[in-house]
């Protein structure tokens, strides 16, 4: 670690749900924190990049920058997602090869893997099949950043780890109607039917797919626990190795929040993919489990939500 007792450990994209987690955690680890709000740096500019890199010299990254958000708002700005994501992800793996980083973990995402991959979904599903339409922009974004971590590591001999997080949630989540995944949409619906005294709350799709949720906190815990013991570029799924029909988690926001209206499932609204759980083996295999319960994390986002994110969208 260029000689330091303590690594400098440079958080990309430390203002959103994963980097917010991952600067918590990292607190807590003897080491230098740097980060940049997107104000100060423009991680879409190659230049600004590599100034930064240059000037910190940070012995660790995390990259969690990302444009990120649910079906509506993938199918409304589709080139914003590639285009956005790729930028980054090329920005900044060049300006730490070029600058000598020693370890980087790029942050994937669970939707890489086929539509109808295998349940639980093994890393080896990573383009066995189609993607899903509704977010395959973003999916290819992430792969294209899976694949420079492998061919910056053959090429140049560097240690670019990639993980695959499943579904997150948690303190700093995006709560905007228009622009959120389902869980805080969910959260945000049945909070505001219940203050409304509103008879029934309306819940995309069929209800019956199933999707896999992990805490921020958690992924973060694991991120460390992988740029610890793990090397090289083996994808690691992150998960918890449980899911739920997506009627049964609005029926369990509705009890957190204390809502006592009835739940509608509109079929019309797309249900994205059937399933998605990933098969979280090898995660276990190098050490690391979720802690934290769906209901327990739930309960916390919702306090977190009553005391930053009501005005939100």
């Amino acid at each position: 670690m260029s000689g330091q007792a303590r690594p400098r450990v440079y958080v990309a994209g430390h203002r959103g749900l994963v980097g917010s987690a991952l600067v918590r955690r990292l607190e807590r680890e003897p080491v230098r924190l740097v980060t940049r709000p997107r104000a100060e740096l423009d991680l879409e500019d190659p230049v600004a990049v590599r100034r930064f890199f240059e000037d910190e010299r940070p012995d660790q990254v995390y990259l969690a920058a990302a444009k990120v958000g649910g079906i509506w708002a993938n199918a409304t700005y589709p080139a914003d997602f590639i285009r956005n994501n790729l930028l980054v992800t090329l920005n900044v793996l060049e300006a730490a090869r070029e600058t000598g980083v020693a370890k980087l973990l790029y942050l994937g995402s669970s939707c890489i893997y086929p539509k109808m991959a295998p349940q639980p979904i093994p890393e080896e599903a990573l383009l066995a099949g189609p993607l899903e339409p509704t977010n395959e922009p973003y999916a290819i974004a992430k792969i294209a950043g899976i694949s420079l971590c492998r061919s910056y590591n053959r090429q140049y001999g560097t240690n670019f780890v990639s993980v695959m997080p499943t579904n997150l949630y948690g303190p700093g989540d995006n709560f905007d109607l228009a622009t959120s995944h389902v869980l805080p949409a969910l959260l945000r619906k049945v909070h505001e039917a219940k203050v409304t005294g509103a008879p029934t709350v309306t819940v995309w799709g069929s209800g019956t797919p199933r999707r896999e949720f992990l805490h921020v906190d958690d992924l973060a815990d694991a991120c460390v626990h992988l740029m610890r013991v793990h090397d090289g570029s083996e994808l690691v799924n992150i998960g918890c190795g449980d899911d739920i029909a997506i009627a049964d988690l609005a029926r369990l926001v509705a009890d957190v929040v204390g809502y006592h209206g009835a739940l509608v499932f509109d079929a019309s609204k797309p249900d994205g993919t059937p399933r998605k759980l990933l098969d979280v083996r090898r995660l276990a295999a190098l050490g690391w489990s979720a802690r934290i319960p769906l209901r327990e994390g739930i309960a916390g986002t919702y306090q977190w939500f009553l005391r930053h994110a009501q005005g939100t969208g």
